[in-house]
């Protein structure tokens, strides 16, 4: 499989209209020049980027690989312009035998001021391919450009991790979850953990320790305590805990929440050797005296049961990590999916955040 770029367009002063029919001419193009040309037809995604960046978040979606978008529309925005200006070029995957169908995917880059951001939704209307789910993104912010857009917008994908203040980003997600799905980067790198989780208590003989959890303990990097959070907000939807607030201590971040069986101590750590976004690690323990701990190690995740006994049992969980080059791929990739356990975690979470 091969990748040919077709003729780029490009204007200045533009207007949506004028890319739309740029568009159709380019794939018009094609077929004048014999190519047995079909666009996909999957999904949009909008990118609502400074334009300073523009070229890293463009290097990001061509990383993705076989989850590109069908059609990437970049707004970049640049202060002090007032006038659009755009270019656009589809991008050909071709067989090396004769006669096959190739797929294109198109990319729209429209660079916008701060001034269009209010009705960017009448920019970019014309230039999403109608009845596929739409996606939006904005990684640096642009809120007033996200809201403009509520209307096309199906999909929220954000990157929790990115804000400054855990409590505005959770309830920001559930603004978004309002007008549409939200994938969130940061619970997406839990996914792993969770996965893990799950299976280690799914054996018959650990399933009833589920109900007599009372310590957990989260590892992460310093930076990512929102996707720590989110990972005690999903056991406690699952497991019917009520988490009370959040509270700083001695480096760490403490919280109880009441359970059937009793109470359960809650903690959140910083471990400074983690050096990619996301978790570290994981503890947890039960009432008996057994405990399941998950740490990120070469290959995979260590694993550690420690049973009433005292005596433990270690073993590696192959492959169990994404990776963090992976992660925008996937985020693309569910959106065209619905995990119904984020919005439970996502209150769970609110409550863990609500001042005491």
């Amino acid at each position: 499989m091969a990748l040919e770029a077709a003729e780029v367009w490009s204007a200045d002063d533009t207007s949506p209209s004028e890319i739309e029919d740029a568009l159709r001419h380019l794939l018009e193009e094609q077929h004048a020049q014999g190519a047995a040309v079909a666009p996909a037809r999957v999904l949009n995604l909008i990118a609502v980027v400074d334009r300073e960046w523009r070229g890293e978040v463009v290097n990001r979606l061509e990383r993705v690989g076989r989850y590109h978008p069908s059609r990437t529309i970049v707004c970049a925005v640049e202060r002090g312009r007032t006038k659009l200006s755009a270019w656009a070029t589809m991008s050909t995957h071709t067989d090396e035998q004769t006669g096959s169908l190739a797929v294109c995917e198109e990319r729209i880059e429209v660079d916008v001021g701060p001034e269009h951001l209010s009705r960017l939704a009448t920019v970019v209307d014309p230039l999403i391919v109608p009845d596929l789910v739409t996606v939006v993104w904005a990684p640096h912010g642009h809120t007033e450009g996200v809201d403009a857009l509520a209307e096309l917008a199906d999909v929220y994908l954000v990157d929790s991790v990115e804000a400054a203040d855990p409590a505005a980003a959770i309830t920001r997600a559930r603004q978004l979850l309002e007008t549409g799905y939200v994938v969130d980067l940061a619970w997406l790198r839990s996914t792993p953990w969770r996965e893990r989780i799950a299976a280690s208590f799914d054996p018959p003989a650990w399933r009833t320790e589920l109900s007599r959890l009372d310590e957990v303990t989260v590892r992460h990097r310093d930076d990512s305590v929102i996707s720590a959070l989110l990972l005690l907000g999903w056991l406690a939807s699952r497991l019917g805990w009520e988490p009370g607030a959040i509270i700083h201590q001695n480096g760490s971040m403490i919280a109880r929440a009441r359970a059937k069986r009793g109470e359960v101590k809650l903690r959140l750590e910083p471990d400074a050797r983690q050096d990619v976004p996301g978790l570290a690690g994981i503890t947890v323990g039960t009432m008996g005296g057994m405990s399941l701990s998950l740490d990120r190690g070469p290959g995979g995740l260590a694993a550690r049961r420690r049973l009433r006994d005292g005596r433990e049992v270690s073993w590696v969980v192959l492959g169990a990590s994404r990776g963090e080059a992976g992660i925008l791929g996937e985020g693309i990739r569910q959106a065209l999916l619905r995990d119904p356990t984020y919005g439970p975690a996502l209150e769970a979470t609110a409550s863990m955040l609500a001042p005491a």
